[in-house]
């Protein structure tokens, strides 16, 4: 069926509400607007949906979230795990809720016992809920830092990740066998409620999930010591973060947290910000407006699902407020609780720390001083998630600390997933214990850069939107995939992997191995000098990602570096 034929479907079929009709025929003379809703079916990738609000087959709405939860829950029926339920939560954004009860009512309606949050809460209280729970799987509706236009449906299995092979694939073709919106099922709420399908999750949950966080601090003393005078501004961003950061920080003894004030309260319209991203300096133009006023120590933003934390931190040199890549954050945090945990003799020796593919080197370096395993995986924090699940399985390591680039860190094991609560709470604590040292937190990250050298990450983004962007994207890796660069930017390529070809070419012998980690669209670079590149399409948005790493003799020297390298690479996707 063509797009045309999709539109014409959903304007007189009965499956489909007026309110839907109705948006579909303000838009009956512009082909291109109804090409983009109709040219393809949302897809349900590796971590579920992902897509602009509105009517369409491509589009989030009630429909799209209906399959996509009637795939899910055949998946489950076949697994014979209906017994067990799912856990339900969402964020700020616009329909979030609706999605949410459309998502619980029809697991209801095939048996499936819902276990849905009485309000918003972040995404790794979702993960902590559905082990608490013992549920089989869970669901977040969030479109985490996305523009506000975007919401997204994220599918968690039993051990509180997200899911992975071959799961994934599995309840994908679950979904996409559903060709017929009529044969999602669906109930009232009343009917599901009386037959024990759909319970609401009671705020004792909060308390447990707190409880779990503040076990994790090591140095409680100096935390109530430092917490009477360190002053902290944050913000949710219109988010999930705002009562359950500040409940916790106030519950360690941070007596000084100042929230945003424009910014505190939940809204997904996002109206002080045109991209709700703690890794947008924008998001933070608030925030430090208040901590100059305040004479703040620390600066952070979560964001909107609160999976994700952004900081700034005064350079006690210039008084100035710096900003932190989210390499900087986790590798100042890995550091804290690897050095802390050794004075207390509290290290295992089979401790293992895990970081993405796309992450700094530097963490390499800092696992190796204090004799951690130090296992590397693909992009995305459900490959850290399972990594626990296979340390537990196997009884192998002890996870002691996970991290990828994009402003996602995990220490503990309540959550399978990035929590940018327990961030907020491990950076005020690193904060505290080098406030009595006499540092700030970027000095503090200036002796890291000192003890393990200058490595400095960098990335750029190429948007391509619709049907041709798509076919760009396609053609620029199928490009970079069939002619491998040999030399960049005075670098010369050591090794080339294709994660999708699972290969590793070795440049200088020819010689050809495995990559070991499952196979993705994703190339890296490893070059001389300890210069890299990896490059990959977005999962999620109609992004291609360049990221690169250098290693210098300073920290300007390492800026030039990685200056020279990322020109090198976007004169390439020029030609």
């Amino acid at each position: 069926m063509g797009y045309m034929e999709k539109y014409n479907f959903w304007l007189t079929d009965n499956d489909f509400d007026e309110a839907t009709k109705a948006e579909l025929l303000a838009i009956k003379d512009n082909e291109a607007e109804i090409e983009d809703r109709f040219y393809k079916d949302l897809e349900f990738g590796t971590g579920g949906l992902r897509g602009v609000l509105g009517a369409g087959s491509n589009r989030m709405n009630v429909y799209t979230v209906r399959r996509a939860t009637q795939g899910l829950a055949n998946y489950i029926i076949k697994q014979g795990a209906q017994d067990k339920g799912v856990a339900i939560a969402y964020d700020s954004r616009r329909r979030s809720t609706e999605f949410a009860n459309e998502a619980a009512l029809c697991l209801a309606a095939n048996g499936i016992k819902a276990y849905i949050f009485p309000s918003l809460r972040p995404t790794p209280e979702l993960s902590f809920a559905l082990r608490t729970l013992g549920a089989t799987a869970g669901i977040i509706l969030t479109a985490s830092h996305n523009p506000p236009e975007y919401n997204g449906y994220k599918v968690y299995w039993e051990d509180g990740a997200q899911i992975t092979a071959p799961r994934d694939k599995d309840i994908i073709a679950e979904v996409n066998a559903i060709t017929d919106y009529g044969t999602c099922k669906t109930m009232d709420k009343e009917s599901a409620s009386v037959l024990g399908l759909y319970n609401v999750i009671g705020y004792d949950m909060d308390d447990k999930y707190i409880a779990e966080l503040k076990k994790l601090v090591i140095n409680p003393d100096v935390v109530r010591e430092m917490g009477k005078e360190m002053k902290i501004v944050y913000t949710p961003l219109h988010g999930t973060g705002n009562i359950p950061a500040r409940r916790v920080l106030k519950e360690i003894g941070f007596e000084h947290v100042y929230a945003v004030p424009e910014q505190e309260k939940p809204d997904g319209e996002f109206p002080t910000v045109s991209y709700p991203n703690p890794e947008d300096p924008k998001a933070f133009a608030l925030a430090l407006k208040l901590a100059k006023e305040v004479d703040a120590d620390l600066v952070l933003a979560t964001d909107p699902d609160a999976d994700r934390l952004g900081v700034y931190a005064k350079d006690s040199a210039t008084g100035e407020y710096v900003s932190f890549t989210g390499n900087m954050s986790g590798c100042l945090v890995c550091e804290y609780e690897l050095s802390q945990k050794k004075a207390l003799g509290i290290l295992p020796e089979n401790g293992a720390v895990v970081e993405t593919i796309v992450s700094t080197d530097m963490c390499k370096a800092i696992a190796k001083e204090y004799n951690m395993k130090l296992i590397e995986v693909l992009t995305g924090f459900k490959f850290i998630g399972e990594q626990i699940k296979f340390f537990e399985q196997q009884n192998t390591y002890s996870y002691q600390f996970g991290f990828e680039e994009s402003y996602g860190l995990l220490i503990g094991t309540h959550a399978r997933d990035k929590d940018a609560i327990v961030a907020v709470m491990a950076l005020c604590e690193a904060a505290a214990y080098y406030r009595k040292q006499g540092l700030t937190l970027w000095d503090q990250m200036l002796k890291i850069y000192e003890k393990y050298g200058f490595y400095r990450e960098g990335l750029h983004t190429i948007t391509l939107k619709g049907v041709d962007g798509a076919a760009q994207i396609k053609a620029m890796m199928e490009s970079l995939r069939t002619n491998p660069v040999k030399e960049l930017a005075g670098y010369k390529v050591l090794e080339f992997r294709d994660y999708d070809k699972d290969t590793v070419l070795d440049i200088q012998t020819g010689k050809v191995t495995p990559t070991g980690l499952p196979k993705s669209n994703v190339l890296y670079y490893q070059f001389d000098d300890n210069a890299w590149c990896c490059v990959r399409p977005s999962g999620t948005e109609p992004k291609i990602k360049f990221y690169m790493g250098v290693k210098g003799t300073s920290f300007e020297n390492a800026g030039d570096k990685l200056k020279a390298l990322t020109d090198g690479f976007l004169k390439l996707t020029e030609q």
